[in-house]
């Protein structure tokens, strides 16, 4: 298998391709789900394409909680089917699929009642661990254990003492999902598959009742293409109700969003060796590490207004400092956070005895012949939707096609990752890098490390870090540009780093070395490097005056202040 390169040149090849000659499968929607399904479709060996509106994993998918989870709280539900399958991916995600992007990460549940709580979570904590391994796929994680009140806070010092009688400490994993799209999508490149962000469906082509393309716009250059598929996946998430209005026809089912917002803060603002898990009156909180921070989350409130650029009202933070405030020792405060990101969650509200429900969390159908449609679910499962969802396209086309085979293929960077781990020390001595450097990049790169190593070798300032994010070495936004389909400044600082919500200053102080180290891949005059900057130090700003604003309308009618990119 090659590695695919998603630079400029081959995204315009992509969609010259794709309009040259009918695909066996096309996507719509660059979030996890549509990528997975190109995976899963290019290696049955279908001919397949994915297009996507803005940037890769721009939606849902980059502003989770950043967790690869069985859903603890659904074997409350006794939806033990769902917990079981969840599992068996994250075990699978942890073990083969992308050991270098999926990490174990410990979580501490406090109890606050004794006798009764520690029995019945115990048993629910231990059932969970039980199903993981049943699995086959949940061995490396450590099993859960119970701790007294004084073990508890020598884990989490940060704890108040009165918050808790004692405690659980149980185990999940976490993933950057930005970062682990956009490999889902160059694996799928790797194989053959066409892809192309940028590029938003405009409109269906039919025959009589049949789908049988799309009509799609490069808002990069403004042409437009009509591509032709066989079948066509509608992943497009929260989208899924505006695509399907597209082709005319009353929806089978409908999508509803719902909003979540999260913080970001410094590490030494919340002093604790693991995860926290907390409830609330609605669902649980999260106290999630996340490199030299914590993101704190969720929300879970209904958003009916701009899907694009879902807003954080100053409401939505003082209830997660609220509710984290209540067990911690030393409060953080507003000065405290560093990064909010808000996300929506696509819902499923069923209309049709047709539906095909395939679990409680997701839904396939094929509205008409031509269209096929998956709907909800959640991040840790979206290879079971993906392969659902490609079973459905099988049987619309008239050939016999192979079964799924995407449990069994590894992502980008994972093949040779454990071997370049081991050798982590010596590849910092011959590059010249710390090795935590090294470290950094094998966790965000994997085995395709070496490519940016290359680099770095061509021209070792690309070696140093970035002005006001000394995290990232200037490399990697190189790299963003040249192999990773990054196409503006936003989509580097934003997606593939996470300086947006990692510094106080939310990437504006990197953002013009960045958009300068962009500007010769991407052949940016200065006049376009202006625009990129200018257009987000304008998104910060408006960001910022929405988390000001008291309510929904308003923190939205805020952030709709900045435009979107001013395409080159």
């Amino acid at each position: 298998m090659r590695t695919a390169t998603m630079g400029p040149a081959q995204r315009a090849e992509a969609l010259a391709a794709m309009a040259e000659r009918e695909l066996d499968v096309l996507v719509v929607g660059g979030g996890v789900v549509g990528a997975g399904t190109a995976l899963d479709a290019v290696t049955r060996g279908l001919s397949t394409g994915i297009v996507e509106a803005r940037d890769w994993a721009s939606g849902t998918s980059s502003r989770s909680s950043k967790l690869v989870h069985g859903g603890l709280r659904y074997l409350e539900m006794l939806d033990f089917a769902l917990v079981r399958e969840a599992l068996k991916e994250r075990g699978l995600l942890l073990e083969r699929i992308a050991p270098h992007l999926v990490k174990p990460v410990p979580f501490l549940y406090p109890l606050r009642h004794k006798g009764w709580e520690r029995v019945y979570a115990g048993a629910g904590v231990a059932l969970y661990d039980t199903m993981s391994v049943s699995s086959g796929h949940g061995r490396g994680l450590p099993v859960h254990r119970h701790l007294t009140r004084r073990h508890a806070l020598q884990v989490a010092p940060c704890l108040r003492r009165d918050a808790l009688v004692g405690a659980l400490q149980y185990y999940d994993a976490q993933m950057d999902d930005a970062r682990y799209v956009a490999t889902l999508v160059r694996t799928a490149a790797s194989y053959g598959a066409r892809a192309a962000s940028r590029a938003p469906v405009i409109g269906f082509l039919r025959e009589g009742e049949r789908v049988v393309g799309a009509r799609v716009k490069d808002i990069e250059t403004g042409g437009e293409y009509e591509i032709r598929a066989k079948q066509i996946v509608n992943a497009t998430g929260v989208w899924t109700d505006d695509t399907q209005a597209m082709i005319g026809e009353r929806g089978q089912f409908h999508v509803r969003a719902s909003k979540g917002i999260h913080l970001v803060v410094p590490k030494d603002r919340i002093h604790s060796t693991s995860g926290i898990i907390l409830r609330t009156e609605k669902s649980v909180l999260f106290v999630i590490p996340w490199g030299r921070h914590w993101i704190v989350g969720t929300t879970d409130t209904e958003w009916d207004l701009d899907k694009a650029h879902p807003a954080a009202s100053s409401a939505d933070i003082d209830y997660l400092l609220a509710h984290v405030n209540s067990v911690l020792a030393v409060p953080l405060t507003r000065d405290d956070v560093e990064g909010v990101f808000a996300g929506l969650r696509p819902l499923l509200a069923g209309e049709s005895d047709a539906t095909s429900k395939l679990s409680r969390e997701h839904t396939v159908a094929h509205p008409v012949p031509g269209l096929v449609v998956v709907a909800g679910g959640k991040y840790t499962t979206y290879r079971v939707m993906a392969k659902d969802a490609v079973d459905e396209a099988v049987h619309g086309l008239d050939r016999r096609v192979a079964e799924c085979v995407t449990e069994d293929v590894p992502l980008l960077g994972a093949e040779g990752y454990r071997a370049l781990w081991n050798a982590r020390a010596r590849i910092a001595e011959r590059t010249g890098l710390h090795v935590a450097r090294v470290e950094h990049l094998l966790n965000r790169y994997g085995s395709t490390t070496e490519e940016l190593l290359e680099l770095v070798t061509a021209d070792p300032g690309l070696g140093r870090p970035l002005a006001g994010a000394d995290d990232y070495l200037r490399a990697e936004v190189v790299y963003a540009a040249s192999h990773e389909g990054a196409r503006h400044l936003d989509d580097v600082l934003t997606r593939r780093t996470r300086i947006s919500i990692e510094t106080f200053d939310r990437g504006t102080r990197s953002a013009r070395e960045c958009a300068e180290l962009m500007a010769p891949v991407l052949g940016w005059d200065k006049e376009q490097i202006e625009k990129e900057v200018e257009h987000y130090e304008k998104r910060v700003e408006a960001e910022r005056e929405s988390q000001l604003q008291p309510d929904d309308l308003t923190a939205d009618a805020a952030r709709l202040g900045a435009p979107d990119i001013v395409p080159i």
